[in-house]
């Protein structure tokens, strides 16, 4: 039987990387939406043809035809919806971050290990075309040395253009809506100005570091940490004894520069990534002997792998590619660079 999809937020997130992308898959049926604002989800029913409409998740929540859900509200609603999910029995997709505290976060996981759900946080970047093809070069150069042994790595992310291409959604004058449970913003020990930066750092910077973390290996120490209230910051992870230096700058006017360098004795691999919103794949360089060799495959779009990966792993209970598991990782990172800055 397919599963029946119940997608909580429709704002344009909501409706363009993730209603549209399920709507699409014959492997499942979207068979509700649930927002606090009335008119966006009957608008949003009409245009994706979805065929019951809550005003609340728990109104979702206790629709029977609804064995799984994606969750895309605002930030600090993430955690108590996806709470609420997981103890109904519903399989969960959220948005990243899936929490502001590693606490927060093993609550989750916790959650989904009693019931025995599928619990995948959208790091989409991971479902990425070319992110497959750069981990198959990777592992393919790390186990043949014949470009030597890896070095070192690099990452960088200056966000800018987000790349989106054209308007798959619709949008209403309403308010974004008050009402909604919220979890805390931070660690008891982070000060009120340091929790915009905090945020903002988790809700962009934490793709390139899950991504460093999926190519690399899961479990880095952090080496060394420069971060600026802002959120802009410079981190070095160590990989058993690979460095990566990851660069991350937000809200530049200009495009989206976003990927990793892998760095060998006798060459490179480079990956680019595409911005965020953008409906093509990424792109894999392997330099060796001053020749450079650009890897590309057929368009494809991240989002709508991930949504087809979801409905996959449900239907197989299988281990998503970004578990929640694997995903209070990001948090905890997260913590540590913030709370070396909080000690100054």
């Amino acid at each position: 039987m397919r599963p029946g999809i119940g997608i909580i937020g429709t704002g344009m997130v909501g409706q363009m990387c993730h209603l549209a992308n399920f709507a699409a898959n014959p492997a499942c049926r979207v068979v509700a939406i649930a927002d606090l604002r009335p008119d966006l989800a009957a608008a949003a029913a009409q245009k994706f043809g979805i065929p019951q409409v809550y005003s609340t998740h728990r109104e979702l929540l206790a629709d029977s035809a609804v064995s799984a859900v994606v969750v895309v509200t605002k930030r600090r609603a993430t955690g108590p919806i996806v709470l609420d999910a997981l103890n109904s029995g519903r399989h969960v997709l959220s948005e990243k971050p899936m929490a502001y505290t590693t606490a927060q976060a093993i609550s989750l996981v916790e959650a989904a290990r009693q019931q025995s759900l599928v619990y995948s946080i959208g790091y989409m970047k991971r479902h990425d075309a070319g992110v497959a093809r750069a981990l198959q070069v990777l592992t393919r150069l790390r186990d043949d040395r014949s470009l030597g042994r890896m070095v070192r790595a690099r990452g960088w992310c200056f966000g800018g253009d987000t790349g989106r291409s054209h308007d798959n959604f619709v949008m209403t004058g309403e308010a974004r809506p008050d009402g909604l449970e919220l979890w805390q913003d931070g660690p008891d020990w982070m000060p009120r100005a340091m929790r915009p930066g905090y945020d903002n750092f988790l809700n962009v910077f934490s793709h390139i570091i899950n991504l460093a973390r999926y190519l690399l290996g899961s479990s880095p120490t952090i080496a060394e940490s420069t971060v600026e209230t802002s959120g802009a910051a410079r981190i070095t992870l160590d990989f058993d004894g690979i460095t990566c230096t990851l660069d991350l700058v937000n809200g530049s006017e200009g495009a989206w520069r976003e990927g990793l360098t892998f760095d060998f004795e006798r060459g490179a691999v480079t990956l680019e990534l595409p911005p965020p919103f953008a409906e093509h794949e990424a792109e894999v360089i392997i330099d060796h002997d001053g020749q450079s060799t650009r890897l590309t495959g057929e368009a494809s779009w991240a989002f709508r792998r991930q949504a087809d990966a979801f409905v996959s792993d449900i239907a197989s209970h299988a281990i998503p590619l970004a578990s929640g598991e694997d995903s209070v990782t990001d948090i905890a990172l997260a913590e540590t660079v913030w709370k070396q800055r909080a000690s100054g």
